[in-house]
């Protein structure tokens, strides 16, 4: 039972990651490449992870791989939003069919100043 259990979780985690790597070659911009990658590759190391811990059902490699996806949880997102925003301010241009530039008219490029919509409303 439990071989049927890590080869679906190998498949989908691999499955995952070959979703990730489709994303980055077919995405039109740099802030979706961000978006697929960050999303399908954690997903997919996660379980690959998993899977490993499952096929080796030890103890202290059980805990090593759940430190892992911890520290895969917490850094990828932080990661994807720096990337996204350094993007930003050094002027990748989005998707021409973007719908919505939530940025828009809130940061200043000579002075890198980043407003919220609170402290527009405040002026």
């Amino acid at each position: 039972m439990s071989e049927v259990i890590i080869g679906i979780l190998a498949t989908l985690g691999t499955l995952f990651v070959l979703l990730a790597a489709v994303g980055v070659i077919r995405m039109p911009d740099t802030y979706l490449r961000i978006s697929v990658t960050t999303k399908a590759a954690t997903l997919g190391i996660g379980l690959i992870l998993a899977a490993a811990a499952i096929y080796f059902s030890d103890i202290s490699i059980t805990s090593r791989v759940l430190a892992i996806i911890l520290f895969i949880l917490l850094t990828a997102p932080v990661g994807a939003h720096l990337i996204g925003r350094a993007s930003y301010f050094i002027g990748v241009k989005l998707w021409k069919k973007s719908v919505i530039d939530d940025l828009e008219g809130k940061y200043k490029k000579t002075t890198h100043e980043l407003k919220s919509e609170t402290e527009e409303n405040q002026e």
